[in-house]
Formats: structure tokens, sequence, C-alpha cells
């Protein structure tokens, strides 16, 4: 059976592999629950019947994210992780050849996303500082004529960030459908999700797998109007969210006082992040961003090599081109990567 054009130059997504004994690459929480937290999860999971459907609409999950954002459930959609939703947004919102506007650096999914779609990618480059011009894009989108226009804030990779006044200012001003990824948003205070409903171009993705930990359940959300949201439902897959998934991820999203001290937690660890590698890059003339998100961007000297080299100490962390992307891990593991990268210096 031939394989058609679109589908056979592409790389299939390889996460890296490998014993390391530190992994800061992926972004995830560094938290594990308790054995309170994780009896509760048993307990909310044991009580599913495993022989069922689940609920199509996940409508307790969808009500208890809404409760912790302290938004209506009727904008809630549930996605099994925001990478099904990305893909029903394109499926959903597009056709062969429209036109989709893209950032870069940015996640690099939206992209391929696009390309499975047949669209045309106009891909903006973002300038040394790495942030968005917000004119150029808005310029671009509507000379264009984009259909859907893709970015994340804050950003992944770069972890910098638009204030909300910014973001606001590009979703009124094109003609495109904005998809907003605010997988990051817990880490930072510029959300647009309480007023999200209140735009006819916006859909805004959030996720479970950064600030609370639930990244082995693939539970992600989209929150838009009304009318976005039909559509949304009406494209998704009947069953997208399995049953455990649903239970598990509503129990710990009623849990408000953990899920607030994990934030804090891993903000704190980032801080500590941030502050030893500022230190370090103020010796070598290494470029550190500032961060809104769980990990710190880094622009050293030669990415390869340090990259090599922290590998080699059993430390995995993301290579990106000229740029290291540094996960805040725990206390130990922050001291074992700025302790790697210390030694590589000479210091």
């Amino acid at each position: 059976m031939p394989i058609n054009n679109k589908i056979k130059s592409i790389q299939p997504y390889k996460p890296a592999d490998g014993g390391y004994k530190i992994r800061l690459d992926a972004n995830e929480s560094y938290i594990t629950p308790d054995d309170e937290i994780l009896n509760k999860i048993n307990d909310s999971v044991s009580a599913v019947p495993i022989n069922r459907y689940p609920d199509p609409n996940a409508v307790e999950l969808c009500k208890a994210f809404a409760e912790y954002y302290r938004i209506n459930p009727e904008y809630v959609t549930a996605g099994n992780g925001s990478d099904e939703l990305l893909f029903v947004i394109f499926t959903a919102f597009t056709q062969k050849g429209d036109t989709v506007v893209t950032l870069n650096p940015d996640f690099s999914m939206y992209k391929f996303y696009a390309h499975i779609a047949e669209c045309r990618n106009i891909e903006i480059e973002k300038g040394q500082d790495l942030q968005i011009n917000v004119d150029k894009l808005i310029d671009i989108c509507n000379t264009s004529n984009a259909k859907l226009l893709v970015f994340s804030n804050p950003c992944n990779p770069t972890s910098l960030a638009l204030e909300r006044e910014k973001v606001i200012k590009i979703i009124q001003n094109v003609n495109a459908l904005v998809v907003l990824d605010e997988a990051y948003m817990d880490f930072y205070d510029q959300s647009l999700i309480s007023s999200a409903h209140e735009y006819e171009n916006l859909i805004l993705l959030r996720t479970c797998s950064k600030m609370m930990g639930l990244a082995a359940l693939r539970a992600g959300f989209a929150v838009a109007n009304k009318n976005l949201t039909e559509a949304l439902r009406k494209c998704k897959s009947p069953y997208n969210v399995n049953a455990y998934t649903q239970a598990a991820a509503a129990t710990v999203l009623r849990m408000r006082d953990y899920l607030d001290n994990c934030r804090r937690q891993i903000i704190d660890s980032k801080n500590f992040l941030y502050k030893q590698l500022t230190e370090i890059a103020s010796k070598t003339g290494w470029k550190v961003f500032d961060s809104k998100t769980n990990f710190v961007f880094l622009k050293p000297d030669n990415s390869a090599e340090l990259f090599g080299f922290l590998c080699s100490q059993s430390i995995l962390v993301r290579k990106i081109d000229k740029y290291l992307r540094i996960t805040a891990g725990s206390r130990q593991e922050n001291l074992a990567v700025i302790a790697a990268i210390k030694q590589y210096i000479g210091e």
C-alpha cells in the first residue's frame, strides 16, 4: 500500500530514552503525590466500572476543572491531553490549503498539525530577544488571510511571556481563529482563562501535565465560547478521555490546597535554578532568559558541547538549536545540574 506524500517525510516524535539518573528534559513536575493523595486517587479509580464506556462529555472532569479555575463548565471541552485538542482544532477549523500562522521558536507540534491538515504554514521568526512582535504578527495574519494562529504563552521553549493586554490586542485585531496555548500559565499571572468565552475567535488550551503533575493521565482542556465549544465537541471522538483519567484528574483538581502548594514549590524550584544559572551566566557571558514557566532557557557558548557533557554526567536536559531548556527539578536535581555545569566551566 503506497504511503501518501504528506506523511512520507515525517519523522515520528521520539522522546529521549536511556538510563539517565536525572531527567530534566520534559518539563514534568518533579513532585510525587504522597500516600494520602495517591489513596484518594486509587479510591476514585477503583470505583470506575471497567466494562462501561467513559462519559463522552467528561462532565465531572470538566466541572472539577471549571471549579478550580472559577469558570463556567459550559465553556470547557476535555481532551486526551491538549495535543489531541490541537489535532481536533486543526481538523475542525481548517481545510486543505488554508493558511496557518505559527512562530519560531515555539512548540514544534503546531507545525506538525498544520502539515497533517495540509495547510499552508507561515512561520514567523522571533528576533534575537525571542519576543513576539505583536504588530508584525497581526499584520502578517491579516495580509496572508490566515485562518488560524496558534502560539504558546508563556512560550515553550523560550520561557518568555506576553502580558495579557498584548495577547488581547492580537485576538481583537486578527481575522483568524486564535489558539492560545496556556500550558505554562499556572506559573504566571496573565491568563485569559476567565474571559476566554468573551471572544468570538479564541480557543484557550490548558493541561494537567505541568503544575499538577498528572502527565501520565493525559488530561487537557479547551476553553472557548459556546459556539466554538459546540464545534469542538462535535468533532472530537465520542469517548476520547478514558474513565480512569476522568476519575483521577477530577479528584486531584478538587484538591485546591494541594495544587496551590505544588505551584509554589515548583516556582520556588525554578527561581532557585534561574538564580544559580544567572550567576554562572554573569561569569561566562551566557544568556539566561526571564522565565515565566517551570523551566529555564539558557544560551551557552556551545550548546552541543554542554549538552553532551551533561549527558556524560547522567543528566538529561533538552537541546534546542543553540539553546538548552532545563526543567526545574527537586533541590537535589537542581544542585546536581548546577554542579555539573560548574564542573564544565572549570569552576
